[in-house]
């Protein structure tokens, strides 16, 4: 006869990663096409949700782009400030814990 194990399994918890908010922060000098371009290109938001997300920006200053795990928000938004960098836009993005 083979010996039953009686003893309770340990379950171990599997944390989620914690998300950070990817915010668009409104600047005057960058050109609107550029930033709805932007926000196509690096967040693959569609026209309409780029247009709003810029939009929102523009009048309150800021406006949340999209949330990630924080590997992927930094990386994120470094691609986007130095893809306007390089075209002289001062079109800036943080990251923020959610």
């Amino acid at each position: 006869m083979s010996e039953i194990d009686l003893k309770p399994k340990q379950k171990t918890k599997v944390q989620r990663p914690k998300l950070y908010k990817v915010v668009l922060v409104n600047d005057d000098y960058t050109p609107r096409e550029f930033v709805v371009l932007i926000l196509k290109a690096e967040f693959r938001l569609d026209m309409a949700q780029a247009e709003v997300v810029m939009m929102t920006a523009h009048q309150k200053g800021a406006c949340v782009v999209s949330v990630y795990p924080k590997d992927v928000a930094e990386t994120k938004a470094t691609r986007a400030i130095d893809a306007a960098g390089q075209l002289g836009y001062p079109l800036q993005f943080t990251v923020e814990p959610e």
